[in-house]
């Protein structure tokens, strides 16, 4: 990203590698909340790693209404209903940060 956008075809093999990475990560209950090109590294072959997970939540964080209720993340990559402060799905938070992800790698 550092270097500009990238082609298409480029973006969307690391967007599906990110989209892959997120989701093995709800599936097991994790929800990242701070994703941003920053947090996405790349191998020596091309392969997207997601890292920093230091404001992740875990299902056992959901409170009684099934929502995460913690305002965390980077500004420009948070979902609007994270900085509304009245809950949030931690997965759809964490989608919304991806659409902003593939805008970036794509402007």
């Amino acid at each position: 990203v550092a270097k500009g956008r990238l082609r298409e075809d480029v973006a969307r093999v690391y967007f599906q590698q990110l989209i892959s990475a997120v989701d093995f990560c709800h599936s097991r209950g994790v929800y990242h909340r701070d994703l941003k090109p920053e947090n996405l590294l790349l191998d020596e072959e091309g392969n997207l790693k997601v890292t920093d997970f230091g404001l992740s939540a875990f299902t056992e964080h959901l409170k009684q209404d099934g929502l995460l209720h913690t305002t965390c993340g980077t500004p420009a990559y948070v979902a609007p209903e994270v900085i509304l402060k009245k809950g949030y799905d931690g997965a759809k938070a964490d989608l919304w940060s991806c659409g902003v992800i593939l805008f970036v790698l794509l402007a």
